[in-house]
């Protein structure tokens, strides 16, 4: 058993888990400074019985359930059917902001695969004086091999380098259950008697996260609706704590600038990692270009012999060739060969970025919502093609 497991207890008794299990989806999840009203247990937004074509829609039946879900969260629970909603993203940030009012610890998943994509811009303004509890997720996507304490200290320089300096960082799987027991931990330690809001992006892992701190608990199953599209999550899920507090699932932030917003569920398959990354290398020469997929092409203009290491979804296809080709095979097989997208009109036309590495350290080559590209033991000059908007940058080396 992980240190700290014997403490869930005082975040989620026994008394919690059955007041939410008799209330989810009614009163139970009402969402801040509004009236009592029905809301899907799932995603958190209002049921509505007259629509079946709108958001929030469910049969005048399923209101006597003990959890009432949405038309839609229901067909992703039992039919794995991931219905696409959007939603205006000031939305999401108009309910982030009221966190500042509050007085409550705030809990912020990122996304190790995707850090920088999955950080909240300015979100020292978002919580006000609330204490911030930095819990890095997705820790099995990483290699066995990697030095845990050196990728902590890692997340620890990279918050501050952005501005802020949390109460504490803790490495997590929720998928998994790894590290689970040190996050309880230090909420019971940070909590003081307060609301814990969990904020995100979209796709950090906010509601499994959940899911797993109210499975250890022994909730018999999951509360809160996930898939592997961004935006599951439409309003505040507010669970209820035996001290009269609430744990509260927010909406997802909406990152544009990141490759997996783009793309519908069939091609996130192949972008968003669900198992241990395993690292590709390839020994490239110059004027040698990599395509992952039909989403970005990567070259090597100028430099000596060295290899470039591939963290990505081990379900994406990369495909090597000569740079001088790269334009002629691009024309012919996108969509076929190179895919995805399934769909490449779906997706803003290729902006080049040109990066120079000096050598002599490791940097990683980040493309939002894809992964990263570990190089720089040698100078090097790149270009990589990626749609209009996404970020693409360089970073000091993750592993």
């Amino acid at each position: 058993m992980e240190p700290g497991t014997t403490r869930v207890r005082a975040v989620y008794g026994p008394a919690a888990i059955r007041f939410l299990m008799q209330h989810s989806g009614k009163a139970g999840n009402q969402a801040l400074n509004v009236e009592k009203d029905i809301r899907c247990g799932g995603c958190g937004v209002r049921i509505q019985t007259e629509h079946p074509d709108r958001i929030g829609y469910a049969p005048e039946a399923a209101l006597s359930r003990e959890t009432v879900l949405c038309k839609r969260c229901f067909r992703i629970r039992h039919y794995g059917d991931i219905g696409e909603i959007r939603v205006s993203p000031d939305v999401f940030m108009k309910k982030l902001d009221e966190i500042a009012q509050t007085d409550s610890l705030v809990v912020q998943i990122v996304d190790l695969f995707d850090f920088a994509g999955s950080w909240i811009p300015g979100i020292h303004r978002h919580i006000g004086n609330n204490p911030l509890l930095l819990v890095a997720n997705k820790l099995d996507l990483f290699p066995k091999s990697t030095n845990w304490d050196r990728l902590k200290h890692w997340v620890r320089e990279s918050a501050k380098e952005l501005g802020i300096r949390p109460v504490d960082v803790i490495l997590c799987s929720a998928s998994k259950g790894l590290g689970m027991g040190q996050v309880v931990e230090a909420i019971n330690e940070w909590r003081h008697e307060r609301d814990v809001m969990v904020i995100g992006t979209t796709n950090a892992g906010k509601s499994t996260f959940i899911n797993r701190l109210l499975a250890e608990e022994g909730a018999a199953e999951d509360l809160v609706t996930t898939s592997p599209y961004p935006g599951t999550t439409l309003d505040l899920v507010r669970i209820p704590l035996d001290d009269g507090k609430a744990i509260y699932d927010t909406p997802g932030i909406v990152r544009k600038d990141r490759i997996s917003e783009w793309l519908p569920p069939k091609d996130l398959k192949s972008v968003v990692p669900m198992t241990e990354l395993r690292p590709r290398v390839y020994q490239l020469n110059g004027r040698q270009t990599l395509f992952f997929g039909g989403l970005v092409r990567f070259d090597f203009v100028r430099g000596s012999r060295q290899p470039f290491v591939c963290y990505m979804s081990n379900r994406l296809y990369i495909h090597r060739t000569k740079s001088e080709q790269a334009e002629a095979i691009h024309e012919k097989h996108l969509g076929e060969l190179l895919v995805p997208p399934s769909d490449p009109a779906s997706l803003p036309r290729w902006k080049k970025h040109s990066i120079r590495l000096r050598g002599g350290e490791k940097r990683d080559v980040v493309i939002s919502g894809l992964g990263w590209i570990a190089a720089g033991r040698e100078p090097a000059e790149l270009e990589v093609w990626a749609p209009e908007g996404i970020h693409v940058g360089v970073r000091r080396s993750i592993i």
